[in-house]
């Protein structure tokens, strides 16, 4: 089968696994550990998106002190490691999907926001050898939107942007493939919906796995 791109960048959170039910448990977990207001799971739909420090700075009260919020973040990391896996699952369709992909000799690869660390044990639960890279946040680079994660993958890959998709469910996914060159397909089954893509300027949304698959090819 002939494709339209030789390689495809997927976001995590939201695009290929639901997560926010653990990100959700996780952060709560720890603001009621130190004595901190709670959210609930659609309040922190919102605040995902930009990086965990994100995630905190947002979750937290806005008179909290820098030492409070540092503590808090280092907490959450070393909790959210260990039980990032107890309620998050893949969307429906999206591991045959990418393996769909794979056989017809796309290259795969996962840009997200996510911890590293993170990110490679979920991707090697739910979606084994099916990525040729991941890159998550870790010191050096830079959080979506810069396109240094995908600049990252396209050098080990030794592809260009031109050839290639960016697949998320957010407006910094969008805004992450523009910076990086390359087309994007916007997700509605993620954490915004085909609406808040459309408004945030994706040119094109899918609403199933099939019509990603169609899109790529």
């Amino acid at each position: 089968m002939l494709m339209k791109y030789k390689l495809a960048i997927f976001d995590l959170d939201g695009t290929i696994l639901n997560t926010l039910d653990d990100l959700a448990d996780s952060c709560n977990y720890i603001l009621k550990k130190n004595g901190l207001p709670q959210h609930s799971t659609e309040e922190i739909k919102y605040m995902v998106g930009n990086g965990i420090p994100k995630l905190i700075e947002r979750a937290l009260p806005a008179d909290v002190g820098k030492e409070v919020q540092e503590r808090v973040l280092a907490e959450f990391i070393a909790w959210y490691y260990n039980h990032c896996a107890i309620k998050t699952a893949p969307y429906k369709g999206i591991v045959e999907c990418v393996s769909k992909l794979k056989a017809c000799g796309v290259k795969t690869a996962v840009n997200t926001n996510k911890v590293h660390e993170a990110a490679v044990e979920l991707c090697n639960k739910y979606f084994p050898d099916l990525f040729d890279v991941i890159s998550g946040s870790r010191k050096g680079i830079p959080p979506k939107p810069a396109p240094n994660g995908i600049n990252e993958i396209l050098n080990k890959l030794n592809l260009s942007a031109r050839n290639c998709v960016f697949i998320g469910d957010s407006d910094v996914d969008i805004q992450t493939g523009t910076n990086a060159g390359m087309d994007v397909i916007g997700v509605d089954w993620g954490f915004r919906g085909a609406e808040f893509l459309a408004n945030h300027g994706a040119c094109k949304i899918v609403f199933n796995c099939e019509e990603l698959i169609s899109s790529i090819e």
